[in-house]
Order: C-alpha cells, then sequence, then structure tokens
C-alpha cells in the first residue's frame, strides 16, 4: 500500500511529535524533513528513522515511509520505549553506539548535542562521544587559523567536531556547518572539495566524519527556469557597416541573414553577408577576440614565412604545418549523412590495409615498407586489435551486470543530438543503472521497425560523434582536451566523460578517436605522460615550437624567445638560455604546459565522468584491452568478421546445409563486391545496428532457415531469418532485393 501525506488547512506540523525522539522541532537541516502521516496518526523526523538501530528498509521506495514499512517503525518506537536515554535521561532511546561493549542509547538530536557521529552510508553507524572517529593531525601542521572557503571566516585548526579539514588538500579547513549546508545544497553528483575540486576521496571523509549526503541533484539544477537565460542567443550584427536593410537584429536562419556569433567569445555577431561567410559553418571571430590573437601570437606569420626560408636555404626537409584546429565542424545533417555511407566507397577507392581507419589516431605516419612487411604488420596488428577487443567485451558485460530493468526514458532530438542528451541525462530521474530506453521526438529520423535497442544504439552513435567534432576535444583526427571555460564552467566535461562510460556499458560505439596522450594522462595520471608536438592543435603554438625546436643557432633561438617573450611568460615557460641545447627543455616545458598543465582542470572533470559505472577503473587495470577501443575506429567489416558473429541453427536437413553454404558463399561476394548490399547494409537489417558495439550485442545473432518467400530480419531477436531455396543465384537475388529495398526504405 503507498502510503500518501496529508495537511489539512487547520493542520500544525509544529504541534506534533517525532515518534521516535519526542520532538516537535521541524529543521531539515539538522533533523532531516518532518514527515506526517495523518492516517496513521504518525510523525517522524527523516534522520531518526535513518539512524535507528533496529529497523531496516524491508520495502520498495514507494512504500510506507521511503522504504520503511509503517509496522516495522511501530516496532521499532516500542522498542526505543524501553531504553533510556545517556544524555537525556528520557525513555525512547532508538539509537545506540556500535563500538563493541559500548551500552550508550540517546535520542538522534541528543546525540547531535553531545558531539556524535552518524555516519550516513553502508549500514547507517552511530558512534558515541567517546568512541566517535575523528581526524588525525600532523604533529607539524601548523595550529593558526584560515578562511573556510565556504562562508570565508576564519576557522581554527583544531581537532574539534566542528572543524573539518580536507582529505585532499593540506590546507583546506571547513566548519562543519557550512560543509553540511553545502552538501544539502549540491547533493551527492557536486559536492566536492571547493578547493581542487576532487569528489571521491573528499565525499567517502566527509561521510565518515557525519556530514549527510542527499543522493539527489543540486538545487540550483531543480528550480524551474533557472538557466533560462543562457539559452538567449545574442542575435546583432556589429560590423561597422551592416548591410541588411531590415537592421542590425534581423536575423533569418539558412540566407545570408543569419546571424553568426564569435567563435571565441559568443558576444558579438555578424550577419554571414557582412562578413562575407559563405557558409555558416565557416568560423569567424570579432574584432575584439582577433586583436587579442594576434598580440598573443603577433610574432605567428612572420615567423612562419621566415622559418620557411630558413629550411629551403639550409637544405633540410620543409616542415608540415599541422591543420589548423578551427576547421568547419559538421551540421548534425552532415553527420547522419556519414553514419549512412556505405563501405563501398573505400574499396572503390583502393584504400590500402593500412588506411587511417585503422591506425591508432597518433600512429598516422608514412612508412616506407616493403609491401610484403607492411601486409604482414598490418595482419598482426589487426590480429592483436581483434585479441584485446575481445577482452574488453568480456569486461563490459561484466561492468553492464549493474544495469538493472528499472527503465529510464530519454526523449531525444537528432537534430539537436547534445542538448537533448545533456538534458536527460541531467533529469533527476537518471541512473547510469537503469536501463536506457530511446524515444526519438522527429519521428522521420528512424524508421518503425526500429527496436528499442536500435535506437539507442543510433542514438550513442549520433552522440559520439557530435563529442569528436565538438569544441571539447582539439586536433585532427587524434584528439585531445580542449580548453573551453564556459564548458568549464558548466560541468560539460564531465558529462562528456559520464556519456562515453555509459556509451560503452549499454551497448553503444565507442569513440575511437582519444590521442595516445589523452588515453595516457587518463590511465597512468598527466604527471607520468610526455606529450609531443603531434599533440599540439593549435597551428600559432605548434610553429613557435618548431622555430625553437629548429634554431640552428644560439642567436636565432634568442631571437626568436624574444619574438614571443608574452607567450612564453604566459604560460610560465621562461627560462635563461646560455647553450643551443637549452632548447630542448624549453620546448618539452612548451608542450607540458600547453597539452596538459593547461588543460588539468577539464581533464580531471572528464576523468570524474569516466568513473561511472566503473569504466576508469577498469581502463586503469587493462589499458592495452581498452585503448584498441578508444584510440582506434572499429575495424572493417569482412566475410570473416559477419561469419563469426552470427551463429546458424540448422538440422542435418540437406536443404538447410546447402542453405548454410549460400550465405559462406553470398559474404564472399559482398566482400569481392559483388552485390549492391554491404556488410553495415546486413548488419543493419538484423540488428539495426551499422556497426558492432565493444560490448556486442545482446541477444547475439543467429540466423534460421526457414520455409518462407523472403529473408526476415527480426530485430528483437537479433535473428536473421533466411528463406531455403534451390539454388545460390536465387538466394542472391532474395538477399539484394530485400535488404536493398528495406534500407532504401528507411533511409527516405
Amino acid at each position: 500500500e503507498e502510503l500518501r501525506m496529508s495537511k489539512p488547512n487547520n493542520f500544525d506540523s509544529q504541534s506534533t511529535f517525532c515518534v521516535l525522539c519526542g520532538r516537535t522541532d521541524d529543521c531539515p537541516e539538522k533533523y532531516g524533513e518532518k514527515r506526517t502521516f495523518v492516517e496513521y496518526s504518525l510523525t517522524v523526523h527523516y534522520y531518526c528513522l535513518l539512524m535507528s538501530s533496529g529497523i531496516w528498509q524491508r520495502g520498495e521506495e514507494d512504500e510506507g515511509v521511503d522504504g520503511f514499512l509503517i509496522t516495522d517503525i511501530r516496532k521499532e518506537v516500542n522498542r526505543a520505549a524501553k531504553l533510556k536515554c545517556n544524555i537525556c535521561k528520557k525513555k525512547g532511546a532508538s539509537i545506540g553506539c556500535v563500538a563493541p561493549k559500548c551500552k550508550r542509547s540517546y535520542h538522534f538530536p541528543c546525540g547531535i548535542k553531545r558531539e556524535c557521529i552518524f555516519q550516513f552510508m553502508e549500514d547507517f553507524r552511530s558512534y558515541c562521544w567517546e568512541h566517535k572517529p575523528v581526524q588525525t593531525f600532523m604533529d607539524k601542521e601548523p595550529r593558526g587559523a584560515s578562511q573556510c572557503t565556504i562562508c570565508l571566516d576564519l576557522v581554527e585548526h583544531l581537532p574539534v567536531y566542528t572543524v573539518l579539514k580536507s582529505p585532499c588538500c593540506k590546507n583546506a579547513w571547513f566548519h562543519r556547518e557550512c560543509l553540511q549546508y553545502q552538501a544539502l545544497s549540491a547533493g551527492i553528483f557536486f559536492f566536492r572539495c571547493t578547493v581542487c575540486n576532487n569528489k571521491d576521496k573528499f565525499q567517502k571523509e566527509m561521510l565518515r566524519m557525519g556530514i549527510y549526503i542527499p543522493e539527489r541533484d543540486a538545487s540550483w539544477e531543480l528550480e524551474e527556469n533557472a538557466y533560462q537565460e543562457l539559452l538567449q542567443c545574442y542575435q546583432h550584427c556589429d560590423i561597422k557597416r551592416c548591410l541588411c536593410k531590415k537592421g542590425r537584429d534581423y536575423n533569418e536562419p539558412d540566407s545570408k541573414w543569419e546571424i553568426k556569433r564569435c567563435q571565441c567569445c559568443g558576444s558579438r555577431g555578424t550577419h554571414l553577408v557582412c562578413s562575407s561567410l559563405k557558409s555558416w559553418e565557416q568560423n569567424w571571430e570579432c574584432i575584439e577576440c582577433r586583436s587579442i590573437s594576434a598580440k598573443a601570437g603577433k610574432y605567428s606569420r612572420k615567423k612562419k614565412r621566415s622559418l620557411a626560408t630558413s629550411e629551403k636555404t639550409d637544405g633540410t626537409t620543409c616542415l608540415m604545418e599541422e591543420p589548423s584546429p578551427k576547421t568547419p565542424r559538421q551540421s548534425s545533417g552532415s553527420q547522419r549523412n556519414f553514419l549512412l555511407q556505405s563501405p563501398k566507397i573505400m574499396y572503390q577507392n583502393n584504400l590500402s590495409p593500412c588506411s587511417h581507419l585503422e591506425l591508432p589516431a597518433s600512429n598516422r605516419v608514412t612508412m616506407s615498407l616493403s609491401p610484403l612487411m607492411l601486409n604482414r604488420n598490418w595482419s598482426l596488428r589487426q590480429k592483436h586489435l581483434k585479441e584485446q577487443r575481445k577482452e574488453v567485451c568480456n569486461i563490459l558485460k561484466e561492468l553492464k551486470v549493474q544495469v538493472n530493468t528499472k527503465t529510464t526514458r530519454l526523449n531525444i532530438n537528432a537534430d539537436n543530438i547534445w542538448n537533448s542528451a545533456l538534458k536527460g541525462f541531467r533529469q533527476r530521474n537518471f541512473s547510469p543503472t537503469n536501463t536506457i530506453e530511446i524515444n526519438f521526438t522527429n519521428c522521420k529520423t528512424r524508421s518503425k521497425t526500429d527496436t528499442s535497442a536500435a535506437s539507442k544504439h543510433h542514438f550513442f552513435q549520433l552522440l559520439m560523434l557530435h563529442l569528436q567534432n565538438s569544441s571539447l576535444f582539439e586536433g585532427s583526427s587524434a584528439k585531445n582536451l580542449s580548453l573551453d571555460f564556459q564548458a568549464i564552467k558548466e560541468n560539460l566535461y564531465f558529462e562528456a566523460g559520464k556519456m562515453i562510460a555509459v556509451s560503452l556499458v549499454h551497448g553503444g560505439p565507442s569513440p575511437g578517436f582519444f590521442s595516445k596522450t589523452l588515453f595516457d594522462c587518463l590511465v597512468y595520471g598527466p604527471e607520468n605522460v610526455k606529450p609531443a608536438l603531434e599533440d599540439v592543435a593549435d597551428v600559432d603554438v605548434a610553429q613557435t615550437i618548431k622555430m625553437i625546436k629548429y634554431a640552428s643557432s644560439l642567436s636565432s633561438l634568442q631571437s626568436t624567445i624574444h619574438d614571443c617573450y608574452e607567450f612564453l611568460a604566459a604560460a610560465g615557460c621562461l627560462r635563461p638560455i646560455t647553450a643551443l641545447c637549452d632548447k630542448n627543455m624549453l620546448v618539452n616545458d612548451i608542450l607540458m604546459h600547453h597539452v596538459i598543465k593547461r588543460i588539468i582542470s577539464p581533464l580531471e572533470s572528464f576523468r570524474q565522468g569516466l568513473k561511472t559505472l566503473g569504466v576508469l577503473e577498469k581502463m586503469q587495470m587493462h589499458p592495452d584491452a581498452f585503448s584498441s577501443v578508444l584510440c582506434y575506429k572499429p575495424e572493417r567489416l569482412s566475410a570473416e568478421t559477419i561469419c563469426d558473429l552470427f551463429t546458424i541453427h540448422s538440422s542435418s536437413d540437406v536443404n538447410e546445409v546447402k542453405g548454410a553454404d549460400f550465405w559462406m558463399g553470398y559474404l564472399q561476394d559482398v566482400e569481392s563486391g559483388e552485390s549492391v548490399v554491404t556488410f553495415e547494409d546486413i548488419l543493419l537489417f538484423v540488428t539495426g545496428s551499422s556497426s558492432i558495439p565493444s560490448i556486442g550485442f545482446d541477444p547475439e545473432p543467429t540466423i534460421k532457415f526457414l520455409r518462407i518467400r523472403y529473408p526476415i530480419g527480426n530485430r528483437l531477436l537479433n535473428c536473421l531469418e533466411l528463406p531455403i531455396t534451390s539454388t545460390y543465384q536465387q538466394f542472391k537475388n532474395k538477399m539484394e532485393l530485400t535488404i536493398r529495398n528495406t534500407i532504401r526504405v528507411e533511409r527516405e
């Protein structure tokens, strides 16, 4: 029976006594929410109920009082009525100290007053004033005072109940009361050290010391329309000579009068035609941001020319410039077209086995090996990758055990994939351990024949593609984290890490675009990683590093340093240069600053997000295996891959055995390009997914031979039902006709 709360107009909650502590106080910050159930003549403080020693949550969350059954509460009241409180000497002491041989009992409010510790975790233990846990203080620690980083008042460095120190920051001290208010406001997702932003270690220590952290979203996230102003986009043309006759505020999407915002600050705009922009995808910077960029890198253009000249005169090989990170990003439409591209194009282009689809992002270099050695190395690498991906598949299946049958439904607009995904992941009832169900709100996006698994895979596929092209990452193919202050403010790096972890465990595709440097930072820690020049996405910074690295004399090195003095000073990389060999240390300093130290805050948030469902921990335990799915693109589908993927259910019937031979022959035709159907089409026809997820398919794909006219793709069971035919040509014609037409109709 679900319990209903009601408060009549003439009912005064202040006049009711808590059945466990006997007090009328209504102070949620101290005693938890005070709840009154008129039909049961019952009033109770939430913390009194949680900490009572003789009661457990035996019901579901919607039964009784958050899972505490009414009958159990009455039994606990009767039990406590026989126990005297060691503090106020009155009956009804429902809480006991868990220390061995300690027989002290007390009410929750009395325990708070006497500075007892109540641990709101695991078994909900309580400790009296004599046996309570304390924080260890080093003898060398100063016993002065410092600012509480929450209220900014002074807090003395003393081992007392009212003072707590951070377990992760040496000089961070807090008032207990300030921490409790902070925890109630931030909730379990945002309560963290205010100095270093550590979450796990900080929360663990605070729970041990009796801070209650509610399992809900932050209070500011629950306010309706709290971020409404952030949804308002700047729409005003700031060009000195605006060409629009309808005014500077006129904005017509998908036309030359559409307003494009500054890619750096977002607070200045221009009509496309007013700045001679051919399309919306082109980047544009306002004059203020351009002047700042020019001041920071004023030496770049001149030095690019001088570097090119010096290299040619020296007779050395000309250095190729790094690709600009400021390339136009794909629109959502072009992303979908990319997803639906046929790999037949790859075969027609005669890509070599070492195409970039199979190489790690950080190892794409020109090889001068013989064809025999090249093929042998490629074959060995593919075999090794295949073994690692199998290992990842098994690990992810272990992690998926955490996922329960409770469903969370996400309403997704494929044309606005990021915002709708972010809204879904931040909704109150979202939990990574719930089964995720996707509902595409723009109904034309997916076919009516799609199953829940197919829609979910398509959602994660679009999401991973968006992340790859988002401002959170930088680089051409091998991606590192970028520095986006707005994203830091909105905690988007955490959300991105969380989304990737959830995608891996829930059957979505892996990213496949991490650079080796980013992966190593996540697994081994940034302090143990040495970045390379290829990790620098900014053309100006890369050019500066090259000029320093390839300086041929001490005078040219000092001249280069003089020209980029402001940049080096801002990066904290200025050092005395007395010899030409000093340039190596300087290059290392710049690389460390730009690639790692500069993005240390986004990196930590990203790592915290990847801890979702235990993914980061498994990455650190199995780095080689996980690099195969995070740093490499998925393997290209082949006849062997599809053959291994499907299990054929057949009997000794001669016709079914012949059908299995036809199936194998058809796969060979597809691989050799003698079919209008691709392996991706076959996979999409059967499972609703055009690629194999890192965790594999559930259920595993199967094949059945039946006396039917045409093939059927049962996406609910991932089962391909094939017709029994007398000749191979009949089999092939039916496969081509059915799969091609089905896929064409779905795409249209």
